[in-house]
């Protein structure tokens, strides 16, 4: 083969299953929770598993990386997410469809099938971006 998946384990991995991405939401949209309150639910940016030079990443790298992420892709805002002024005169702060930098810790994470996700609160969201490779590389 032209690379191994499973560096240093002599159990077969499983089969893999098909990520949440951006792209294929919709797909998945009987799947995610939605967001109550003031919360907001993310999709933390995977990293490709083949680099900008050809170097394909482990499996356990890849998977690492996602878990340290600090940027997301908003999936969905909760009802009450910017809505009161005092605390954002300004308005929202981001959007659904929006690529945002959040605190390595902040929110709750949680799996589904599929992957990861995350729920923020409507103020822990830090910054847009519009390119989240940017920030990774």
């Amino acid at each position: 083969p032209d690379r191994v998946l499973n560096f240093g384990s002599d159990t077969p991995l499983d089969p893999p299953k098909e990520q949440i991405t951006p792209e294929n939401l919709d797909t998945h949209a009987d799947k995610l929770p939605r967001p109550t309150g003031y919360r907001v639910l993310i999709l933390p940016f995977t990293l490709s598993s083949v680099t900008k030079g050809g170097i394909h990443l482990a499996k356990q790298t890849v998977d690492k990386e996602r878990l340290a992420t600090v940027v997301g892709y908003v999936v969905e805002l909760g009802p009450d997410a910017y809505s009161d002024p005092h605390k954002f005169p300004e308005g929202a702060w981001c959007k659904k469809g929006d690529w945002v930098i959040f605190g390595r810790y902040a929110g709750a994470r949680f799996q589904i099938e599929g992957g990861d996700m995350r729920l923020l609160n409507d103020d822990e969201i830090l910054a847009t971006i519009d390119d989240p490779e940017a920030i990774l590389s």
